[in-house]
């Protein structure tokens, strides 16, 4: 997958990881870059194919399909982040997660796979997070969500594999965006989030870890889990 001559779309592109995918795909090359958010005029950068589109909406979502016929990369990255937990949460918080990240997500997928097909296999990237492998306090609606979508990429990469589409997902820990605005951690800059990840589509990778606590944490999967829950592995 060249990203180069690609034509490609990006959820959530009016701000954060979504606003510097679309700046380095113009940068890269790509043909043609359908920036899309819930108000497409919030996006200020030039030369791309604004279009309104909330993935929770499926109307919006088949609309924006046939908007973007020619698309030959799907980048969803639009999320949210309502740092609710489980047991004690709001419910319609815990919904509106897996309604935005799995659910929308899925939705997308189901939209944009004829047109992938129709243009040759292309490629999807999914933003996960390394919030896919664990429970974090504060934020367990948002790990759920994760960890469904990740499980989700896995799957439907299976599924595109007959008409050659390949399935990437993006895992990492914090970025120095506005949804991390509160999160007084380490935080990786965006713009290398994005460049590892083109990177990594161009290369064929299935899964890119973007950072160094991504990495860890995955890591850690294969050891006790009570060595990372520990106070001191939190």
């Amino acid at each position: 997958m060249q990203i180069s001559g690609s034509i490609a779309l990006v959820t959530g592109a009016n701000r954060g990881i979504g606003r510097h995918f679309t700046q380095q795909l113009l940068e890269r090359g790509a043909a043609k870059v359908y920036a899309t958010a819930r108000r497409p005029e919030a996006i200020d950068l030039p030369g791309v194919e604004k279009l309104r589109l909330d993935i929770t909406d499926p109307g919006s979502v088949e609309q924006a399909a046939a908007a973007a016929s020619d698309a030959t990369l799907l980048v969803n990255n639009a999320g949210i982040a309502t740092f609710t937990n489980l047991v004690t949460g709001d419910l319609s918080k815990i919904r509106s997660e897996l309604d935005t990240h799995f659910y929308g997500t899925l939705s997308m997928v189901r939209a944009f796979a004829p047109v992938l097909g129709a243009n040759g296999g292309g490629a999807i990237l999914n933003v996960l997070s390394a919030l896919s492998w664990f429970s974090y306090d504060g934020a367990n609606a948002y790990a759920v969500a994760k960890a469904a979508e990740w499980s989700l990429t896995n799957g439907i990469r299976l599924e595109l594999a007959g008409q050659g589409t390949l399935v990437t997902g993006l895992h990492l820990g914090s970025a120095d965006t506005d949804m991390m605005a509160s999160y007084d951690g380490d935080k990786i800059d965006p713009a290398d989030v994005v460049r590892v990840a083109l990177d990594g589509i161009e290369a064929g990778k299935i899964e890119v870890l973007a950072d160094e606590r991504s990495a860890y944490i995955k890591a850690s999967l294969a050891n006790d889990p009570s060595v990372f829950y520990a106070p001191s592995g939190r």
